[in-house]
């Protein structure tokens, strides 16, 4: 996995164009709910990352259904790390890809009747309930909560956030400070 921080030109990037994205364009200042978007982006640059969850066999579980049985099938911590990683996987697909989810919501996988933003909303709050006293926990409760609550308007944001990157991509080419 890419390292978190400042140093990390990635997780540069996600943070800087969160932040403009959020702030500019949304007018939503709120600094911990873009930092967990611009995190969740970091850690989605890998795809073993998107799909981390795990049956009992070991095998990838790659479609919501599936996950929230398995979610259902944990306790504590291990029950709120799957309902927020079906939030993020929800969020991640609804906001930044939403050309995708005709795929994985096919005919022929457990998706085709998922809401996508009506289950990543129920996960986040059902990972907001379950309570952590960590203190280098990433997803405080309230930070989950409001995901729950604006969802939408999140989802809008990461969409934003990819418009923004292809158009920087489409641009000049920023010359490298030394």
């Amino acid at each position: 996995m890419q390292p978190k921080g400042p140093g990390n030109a990635i997780h540069r990037f996600f943070c800087g164009i969160a932040e403009f994205v959020f702030q500019t364009n949304l007018g939503v200042v709120d600094p911990p709910l873009v930092d967990y978007i611009s995190d969740m982006l970091c850690r989605f640059v890998r795809q073993d990352a998107l799909l981390r969850i795990r049956n009992t066999k070991g095998r990838r579980v790659d479609e919501v259904p599936h996950m929230v049985a398995e979610a259902d099938a944990r306790l504590g911590l291990a029950k709120r790390a799957v309902h927020r990683h079906i939030g993020d996987f929800t969020l991640f697909w609804t906001g930044v890809y939403p050309e995708a989810l005709s795929r994985l919501k096919g005919r022929d996988r457990s998706d085709f009747f998922v809401d996508y933003c009506r289950q990543g909303k129920r996960a986040y709050m059902l990972a907001a309930q379950i309570a952590t006293d960590r203190e280098d926990d990433d997803a405080p409760g309230d930070v989950l909560e409001r995901l729950s609550h604006e969802f939408e308007m999140c989802a809008f944001g990461l969409g934003e956030i990819r418009r923004e990157w292809e158009r920087r991509e489409d641009g000049p080419t920023p010359p490298i400070l030394a």
